[in-house]
């Protein structure tokens, strides 16, 4: 299994052996982080495994979007702003460091997070800048903004791969992003497990060559639990396997969409 987004270091909260739990599970991943503390304990669990011929787990780094009603109120922490963040993303793009840059987007959930949306766009410009410059696949978040990434179509066609995270479309959104020639791949959680609709008919229906699986670990939860893991990723797997058997799609045998969901993942996240 693979696990395309998903916050190693957040997990430990809930799981601290959350590191023994991935390489039980043999699952490779893509760790997302927003600041130092975080992307240095992801990238030793990245060098570890390179060390142990453990599943691999790729960098991912950016300013969250949710980040910007804490910007606002001067709350991520102690110095740290939007300026020191956005160059520290500069920083470990230049220095070779990162996999991916993401999660970036936009996030207009609420009131709270509508405030800040001019910051989120002076964010997500950056972010977008540095995954060109130097040809990183990026990795969106966009609930309730899926207006905002259109217009920036012909940029995103240019970088490796474009990972849209917890998939928050319509099965006609994601025909568009494709036919723009974006090298576009969407990426389910469990939110299959939990009746949604929108994103069932999604992964019944999208290419088997554009999806991926995720566990947003430990913020994806069940009902039930506290935290989600990649233990989950085995009931994903086998819900939209499912679903695609339902609809007549390919990829309808667990075993096989386990297979072609890892290829997918390893296109986007190796260099």
């Amino acid at each position: 299994m693979t696990d395309a987004h998903c916050h190693p270091w957040d997990l430990l909260e809930y799981l601290p052996a959350a590191e023994k739990e991935r390489r039980e599970t043999g699952t490779a991943c893509a760790a997302n982080s927003w600041n130092l503390e975080q992307f240095e304990y992801h990238e030793g669990l990245a060098k570890k495994a390179r060390e142990e011929g453990a599943p691999p787990v790729y960098c991912c780094f950016a300013l969250h979007p949710q980040l910007s009603s804490d910007f606002m109120n001067d709350t991520p922490g102690a110095g740290f702003t939007v300026g020191a963040g956005l160059e520290l993303l500069k920083s470990l793009a230049s220095e070779g460091r990162l996999d991916a840059v993401g999660e970036t987007g936009f996030d207009l959930f609420d009131d709270n997070y509508k405030a800040g949306e001019k910051i989120q766009d002076e964010m997500f410009i950056c972010h977008l800048e540095t995954a060109l410059r130097h040809s990183l696949p990026l990795v969106l978040h966009l609930r309730r903004a899926m207006h905002k990434i259109f217009p920036f179509a012909a940029e995103l066609k240019k970088l490796p791969a474009v990972v849209f995270h917890s998939w928050p479309g319509t099965i006609g959104e994601g025909e568009a992003f494709l036919r723009r020639g974006i090298n576009a791949f969407f990426s389910f959680g469990t939110v299959v497990l939990k009746n949604h609709r929108q994103a069932m008919a999604c992964a019944a229906l999208f290419p088997p060559d554009r999806i991926l699986l995720e566990t947003d670990a430990p913020y994806q939860h069940l009902q039930g639990e506290k935290f989600s893991s990649w233990r989950n990723l085995d009931a994903i797997c086998s819900c939209i396997a499912s679903l695609r058997k339902e609809a007549g799609s390919p990829c309808a045998d667990k075993e096989e969409l386990a297979q072609v969901t890892t290829g997918n993942f390893f296109r986007v996240f190796t260099p």
